[in-house]
Order: structure tokens, then sequence, then C-alpha cells
């Protein structure tokens, strides 16, 4: 696509380079852009530069915070012997929603994935593994999608926790097969969350 302004053409191609926005939606996007007051285009971008140089993630539980430790850990009314384990920050998001739990998460930034050359050592498991070790935690629940990604990931961790004194549940099975978490209604997922069913169930159902 030809532009006729160069500044113009460089907008449009990095918009692009966001998840879902194709060339004709970036070039909408940055004309709206040029539309709006000059302080509003600065805020946008203001607002992106610390999102990308200021922003942590929990250093307890790998969640995003604009601390070193988020408010969810941080927190001392919440159940420090419970961990709900998730793919990502979406799906903390989506639980949190629910107003259903109240213990800890520890996110996982992804799932175990061959096909995509994902691999444990890619993934914040050995943190998780040292949660457990430390002794505080009773229950971890796995609250990854139901995918064969999600099911392997669940049993690798499972495998990893033997030997340790920590029960294991699983979301039940009111969220379909294959479906993520973050589109589920959230009467749905926190009747997922609290119907929780032991892992070891959850595998002699599959």
């Amino acid at each position: 696509m030809e532009y006729s302004s160069k500044l113009l053409g460089n907008a449009v191609n990095e918009i692009s380079q966001l998840p879902g926005i194709g060339q004709r939606t970036a070039l909408r996007l940055a004309l709206h852009l040029l539309k709006q007051s000059e302080s509003q285009t600065i805020h946008l971008s203001e607002a992106l530069l610390r999102l990308r140089t200021e922003v942590n993630f929990c250093k307890s539980c790998q969640n995003i915070s604009d601390t070193e430790i988020c408010e969810i850990c941080a927190n001392p009314k919440r159940d420090r012997s419970l961990v709900c384990v998730v793919e990502d920050i979406r799906d903390v998001m989506a639980i949190e929603n629910t107003s259903q739990y109240q213990g800890l998460y520890h996110v996982l930034g992804g799932k175990i994935s061959p096909m995509e050359g994902i691999g444990p050592q890619d993934l914040n498991i050995v943190q998780l593994l040292n949660k457990v070790k430390q002794g505080e935690v009773k229950e971890l629940i796995f609250a990854l999608s139901s995918t064969m990604e999600g099911d392997t990931t669940n049993f690798y961790i499972y495998k990893q926790l033997e030997g340790y004194e920590v029960a294991t549940s699983t979301i039940a099975r009111g969220i379909s097969v294959g479906d993520e978490l973050e589109y589920a209604d959230e009467v749905t997922l926190g009747r997922s969350i609290l119907n929780r069913v032991p892992f070891e169930n959850s595998m002699k159902a599959n």
C-alpha cells in the first residue's frame, strides 16, 4: 500500500505489527490519531512507553505489576496455602473477576508445546516447584485451558510434585474442552473453581 506521507506509512507499519490488526485497520487507527488533539496522542505514546519500560513482573507469582510484589501476593488476607496455576496474566484477571477465589496465583507464561518449541525450561515451572518445597503451599489448582498442551503441562508439573505433601486439583469441566479461561463467563469460571476436583480424578476421566 502506497502512502502520501512516509511518516504515515511508518506509523501504519508499526501499528499493523499488533496482533489482529492488518494494514487497513492500522491505517484507520493512524488517521484517527491524526484527528485527535496532539495532547491525546502524546498521552497515548507516554502510556505505551511507560508500560514497556516501567512495568514489572511479580517476583513471587510472575503476574504483571507496578511493584516488585503484586497487590495480590502482598495482600495479607489471601490464603497463601492455596495457589492457582495459570497460563498468563489474562487468566489471573478472568479468575479475579469472579470474586470466588481468595488464594494466590502462579503464572507459567505459557504451556508446554513441542510443536512450537516450548519446553518446561521455557516456563516458570522451577519457581513453582520452589514454592512447594518451602512447605507453605498445601494445594495447587491447575487452571490451564482444556487443550492437549494444557493437559500435558498439568501432567508434567504433577509428576514433578511426587514426594511432596501438596494436594493437586483441577478446575471442574464447566469450561468446555479447548476453551481459554479468558473467554469463559464469570459465573461458569467461578463455579469451575469452587467445584474443582482432585487432579488424579481428571486423569481417570481422560
